[in-house]
C-alpha cells in the first residue's frame, strides 16, 4: 500500500504500477487539504511537519511523510478496504495492525453505535493512533497496544524498510533497519473473550505477513462469529501465500474474492463473507 515500496519487492507490475500512481494524483489532490501542502510533501520540498490535513469527509491526521498520505488516500478516499462491503452503523468492527488508525477512525465515523477494537503493537503507531482518536473525537474505539498473532507471548517486532506502517512480527529479521522491539501478543480468539466480542461484523487485518498465523490458526468456534473479513495478503514474507487463505475460509463457510495490487504482483486483498451470517449474500457481488 506504498508509493514508496519495500526495498525487498521485486514483483512490480511494470506499467500498471506506474499508471496505477499516475492515476492516484486526482485523487490525492482532491480529496485532502491543505492542496499546497500535500504538493510540497509529495515534491519533497520543505513543510511543516507533523502536517495536519483534512479529508474530504471532514476527518483530520497528523502526516508526517508520503506514505502517511498514500495510507490515508487508500483507506479512506479509495476504501480499498470497503470494495465488497460498506461500512454500517452499529457494526462491531475488529482491526487488526492499525498502525496509525486510518481505518480505526474511518471505521468508527461510519459505524456509529457500534465498536471499533484497535490492536497496534509499535508504541509510536499506537501514540499516533490515540492522538487521532482524540482529533476527532470519536468515542467508540476502544484500542489495545499489542500484536494479534498466531499465540500468546511476546515477539519481536522490526522493519526492513524504515517506513511507518510497514513494521512486521512475521518472517525473518533478514535486513531489518533497527534492533526490533519486543512487544506483547495475543490470538484472536483470547481477544474476542476478553472484550467479549459474540459477533464481528468486520475483521480487518493488514500486518505485513503474519495475516497467515493469524487466520490459518482460527477456531471454528471463533470463525462462526466473524461475518466479514478484509485483509492485505503479503505472499513471499513466509512460506504460505493467499491461495491457502483462500482454501481455508472457503472450507469454513465464506465466499472469497481475491483482488491482486495493481503495483506489486505479491500483494493484494482477500474479501470474505461468511455464508451462515450474511443472509443478503445471494444478492452480493459474491455470487
Amino acid at each position: 500500500m506504498s508509493p514508496e515500496p519495500a526495498a525487498e519487492r521485486s514483483g512490480s507490475r511494470g506499467a500498471s504500477r506506474w499508471l496505477y500512481y499516475l492515476g492516484s494524483i486526482p485523487t490525492l489532490l482532491g480529496g485532502m487539504r491543505p492542496l499546497g501542502a500535500i504538493l510540497r510533501l509529495f515534491l519533497g520540498l520543505p513543510v511543516s511537519r507533523p502536517l495536519e490535513v483534512t479529508l474530504r469527509d471532514g476527518l483530520r491526521f497528523r502526516i508526517r511523510t508520503r506514505m502517511d498520505a498514500w495510507v490515508l488516500k487508500e483507506t479512506c478516499l479509495d476504501r480499498d478496504y470497503e470494495r465488497e462491503t460498506r461500512l454500517e452503523p452499529g457494526w462491531t468492527v475488529v482491526d487488526v495492525g492499525a498502525a496509525m488508525g486510518d481505518f480505526t477512525v474511518h471505521a468508527a465515523k461510519h459505524c456509529a453505535g457500534g465498536t471499533v477494537f484497535a490492536f497496534e503493537p509499535l508504541p509510536e503507531s499506537f501514540s499516533r493512533l490515540q492522538e487521532h482518536v482524540r482529533l476527532n473525537a470519536v468515542t467508540n474505539v476502544r484500542a489495545s497496544q499489542e500484536a494479534i498473532a498466531g499465540a500468546e507471548g511476546t515477539l519481536s517486532l522490526y522493519t526492513v524498510t524504515g517506513l511507518s506502517g510497514q513494521h512486521r512480527t512475521a518472517g525473518s529479521g533478514d535486513g531489518a533497519s533497527a534492533p526490533p522491539l519486543r512487544v506483547p501478543a495475543t490470538t484472536l480468539g483470547r481477544a474476542f473473550e476478553r472484550h467479549g466480542i459474540t459477533r464481528c461484523d468486520l475483521l480487518k487485518i493488514d500486518c505485513e505477513g503474519a495475516e497467515f498465523e493469524i487466520v490459518l490458526g482460527l477456531e471454528p468456534r471463533i470463525l462462526q462469529r466473524i461475518a466479514r473479513i478484509v485483509l492485505e495478503y503479503h505472499d513471499h514474507v513466509t512460506a504460505h501465500t493467499h491461495e491457502e487463505l483462500v482454501r481455508f475460509l472457503e472450507a469454513h463457510g465464506f465466499a472469497v474474492i481475491a483482488r491482486p495490487n495493481p503495483a506489486w504482483r505479491e500483494l493484494g486483498f482477500l474479501y470474505a463473507e461468511n455464508q451462515a451470517l450474511v443472509p443478503e449474500l445471494s444478492a452480493s457481488s459474491f455470487t
